[in-house]
């Protein structure tokens, strides 16, 4: 399968968006758990920003989810 740098950026930041309002957990809860911008996560989750794989994994611990649901072609449930 071949995926475009935009659709495997789409699929994270939906991802963890929604993930994060699943949890109930604010942007500015996560930024600081995350040591980010609350501006930065939110370009990060408006598909404005391109995120290192560092501060996704972050996110990942910082939520407790596994990073492969991140990329998931599926949305989270």
């Amino acid at each position: 399968m071949n995926f475009s740098n935009e659709e495997i950026l789409n699929e994270v930041s939906d991802n963890l968006r929604l993930e994060r309002l699943k949890q109930r957990v604010s942007q500015e809860q996560l930024a600081e758990m995350v040591d980010i911008s609350t501006k930065y996560l939110n370009m990060i989750e408006n598909r404005k920003a391109n995120p290192t794989i560092v501060i996704v994994i972050k996110i990942c611990k910082a939520l407790k989810i596994d990073l492969n649901k991140v990329f998931a072609k599926e949305k989270l449930s």
